[in-house]
């Protein structure tokens, strides 16, 4: 199972060949905050709404390999619904998500590619490029999985 969850959708990322630089967006401060601050590194984003139950069933393992992984990758998630700040906010500290939320409204396009359904996850390369794409849910080890032979 772990080797095929990227396969079917590389095609709608690699087409694209969107950058991460140049992609602000508010955090739960109202804080904006730059993907390229992340450049250097192996970059998770993950689309995702508080309404999403795939997106819950999704969150431990997005925790786990944000915390845990052996690639040195970090983890960004962008709740993509209209919520107030103050709601995503506590929602965020009460699922004690550790890494950083940013916030949009739902749009067709993104500067990373189109997110057609949540969650959709995108792997951004050091270099700042994505060169990859999941609709669905995405693991730990999936993630290591991929980033480790992209490396090797």
């Amino acid at each position: 199972m772990g080797k095929w969850i990227f396969s079917t959708f590389l095609l709608l990322v690699l087409a694209t060949e969107a950058r991460a630089v140049d992609y602000e967006l508010p955090d739960i401060n109202g804080q904006l905050q730059s993907l390229d601050q992340y450049k250097g590194k192996w970059l998770i984003v993950n689309y995702w709404a508080t309404w999403c139950g795939t997106c819950m069933k999704e969150l431990p393992e997005l925790i786990d390999f944000h915390e845990n992984n052996d690639v040195d990758a970090v983890v960004v998630g962008i709740n993509f619904e209209a919520i107030e700040p103050k709601d995503l906010k506590e929602f965020v500290n009460t699922k004690t998500i550790p890494y950083p939320v940013l916030s949009t409204l739902p749009v067709k396009n993104t500067p990373l590619g189109s997110v057609p359904a949540l969650p959709t996850t995108y792997i951004i390369d050091p270099e700042g490029k994505v060169v990859a794409g999941e609709i669905g849910i995405v693991t730990r080890e999936n993630l290591e999985s991929y980033i480790s032979q992209k490396k090797g």
